[in-house]
């Protein structure tokens, strides 16, 4: 009877110990942000990583899932004679959620793993240790220009994302429902407000900085070699995943009240 007992106290004792670790560098890396040296170029070379080389994988997410959306949408709409709402129910989805959500979520599987694998392999070969022993500090160096990158980044590309999507999406519409192009676009335009853009952009502030946090926890916490290195990317990635998509339900209560 004191196994399962002692196992459940283990993984809650686990359990804080990370979300103290997390909590303790997300803290440190925005103070620092603020403080000098600002490494500019480095934090142009990450926004090019997170950015610009996600920006294909990005792409083709919105474009097929929009397409999806509204495929999926118009047939099920139209057993009611409701197709005629297909626009701007799948847009009104794309902007609010699925865009923002699915945007983190491939760069999350994309950049956050690469963030652990690099830092992990800094970490077990004791590169670490030879910045630290240099006088650089690691938080300043290696955490704050992949947290701005993802910040910033991440809602560029959903913006791109999201007309993307809404372009598959009338694709899909003219071509399989019989939609005209300009009955697509003012049925859009007449369901979507601003407020429903914001909120998608503004989600994936949150998420790209749980992407970067996690990332380059997980690479700090990294033991074992190689093979830890490839342990604490899965966990990288399992661990963004779930934290976006609890955090996606939280923001979007606040977004509904505030915005």
């Amino acid at each position: 009877m004191g196994s399962p007992f002692a196992s459940f106290y283990e993984w809650i004792r686990v359990v804080c110990f990370h979300v103290g670790g997390v909590s303790q560098l997300t803290l440190s890396a925005f103070v620092r942000i603020l403080h000098r040296p600002f490494r500019f170029r480095l934090w142009f070379e990450q926004m090019e990583q997170v950015g610009v080389n996600s920006l294909v994988v990005a792409l083709l997410t919105a474009s097929f899932t929009g397409m999806v959306m509204v495929l999926q949408t118009g047939v099920q709409l139209a057993r009611f004679q409701s197709e005629n709402m297909t626009p701007g129910i799948a847009s009104l989805a794309l902007l609010r959620e699925i865009a923002p959500v699915l945007t983190s979520l491939a760069i999350a599987a994309r950049v956050g793993a690469a963030i652990t694998a690099e830092i992990g392999t800094m970490k077990v070969t004791e590169q670490l240790d030879a910045l630290e022993s240099m006088g650089t500090d690691p938080v300043q160096y290696l955490v704050v220009p992949r947290l701005v990158a993802a910040m910033v980044m991440l809602p560029l590309l959903t913006i791109l994302t999201d007309l993307v999507g809404i372009l598959g999406g009338c694709l899909v519409g003219v071509t399989k429902l019989g939609i005209t192009f300009h009955y697509y676009l003012d049925i859009t335009f007449q369901w979507v407000k601003i407020e429903d853009f914001m909120s998608g952009v503004l989600k994936t502030v949150v998420f790209g900085a749980i992407i970067a946090i996690i990332g380059c926890y997980t690479g700090f916490t990294s033991k074992g070699g190689a093979e830890g290195v490839g342990v604490a990317t899965t966990r990288s990635v399992v661990a963004s995943f779930i934290l976006i998509l609890v955090s996606d339900y939280f923001l979007t209560e606040i977004l509904l009240k505030v915005i």
